[in-house]
């Protein structure tokens, strides 16, 4: 379960990249996959547990989780969009790292001098990756917004950390869902109604790919797998997401990499490591 979710995260970046070159605006793209994802889901938790309630206190905390998601999705289309996947899954990996600071700003732990190291070493590797794209200028956007990816995904799990003491984690996952919704259907709309949908079988199968897998399948057997083995163990297969996510990319788009963001991301996997190495790390990003 733990290798399948790492595969389906690592792949959506790749379906995502070719199904937004080959039609799909990107707000619409979002605006409809998390409405199909959440429908799913929503069906999913309510014949699992016959109730989305929760206290009317924890309400700011899933609209703020929401609000993280909504961005998070901004970022991840138009990032993707405007630059490659195999950039995109590099600096994926980056995503603990995120976690950890915030950790620290927030409070929820006291990091050391390893963590710290890491976090260096990360944010090199990322200089690396941006460095060595080619047409450095031109992807200075695209860069900028895959590098939103992960840090709002690391915001995102530092604010649901209360939540998921509270209450299942299928249930935070609805409702988190259908707030970040909200606010992507409110300003997709414009891209959502002009939309054609006039594609191709094999955008057909990307685009219901994106839907089942890395949203609706990976929070199932993400969180069935942990409730088995452990967070630690779990986390182990997570950071194996950026490797799998660029040799997608490499393999089914032909992207590739140069040497300087070969160098990269060996230091961003180094990072990751002297961050392993200090403490057991939280829980990583799905989609």
């Amino acid at each position: 379960m733990l290798l399948g979710t790492v595969f389906l995260w690592a792949l959506n970046v790749t379906v995502t990249k070719y199904v937004l070159d080959h039609g799909f605006h990107p707000l619409g793209y979002a605006t409809i996959r998390y409405g199909a994802a959440g429908v799913l889901f929503w069906s999913f938790t309510y014949a699992r547990e016959k109730s989305f309630a929760i206290q009317l206190s924890d309400g700011k905390l899933v609209a703020l989780a929401g609000g993280l998601i909504f961005i998070n999705q901004l970022f991840f289309v138009y990032g993707v969009k405007e630059t490659s996947a195999s950039t995109v899954g590099l600096l994926l990996g980056t995503t603990p790292i995120f976690i950890g600071i915030l950790s620290t700003v927030f409070g929820l732990e006291v990091l050391g001098r390893r963590f710290w190291t890491g976090a260096v070493l990360s944010f090199i590797g990322v200089g690396f990756v941006a460095l060595g794209s080619s047409n450095f200028s031109g992807h200075a956007v695209g860069l900028l917004l895959a590098i939103g990816i992960p840090a709002t995904w690391g915001a995102y799990s530092v604010a649901i950390v209360p939540l998921m003491r509270r209450y299942s984690p299928f249930r935070i996952s609805s409702l988190v869902l259908a707030a970040g919704w909200v606010p992507l259907a409110i300003v997709g709309a414009q891209q959502t109604f002009t939309q054609g949908f006039h594609f191709g079988w094999l955008t057909w199968l990307g685009f219901a790919y994106a839907v089942v897998g890395p949203l609706f399948l990976t929070n199932i057997l993400w969180f069935t797998a942990i409730d088995r083995v452990g967070p630690s163990r779990a986390s182990l297969f997570a950071n194996l997401q950026p490797f799998f996510a660029v040799l997608f990319a490499l393999v089914l788009l032909g992207e590739h990499l140069n040497r300087w963001e070969i160098v990269g991301g060996l230091a961003i996997a180094a990072g990751i490591v002297l961050d392993r190495t200090r403490r057991t790390p939280p829980e990583p990003p799905g989609d």
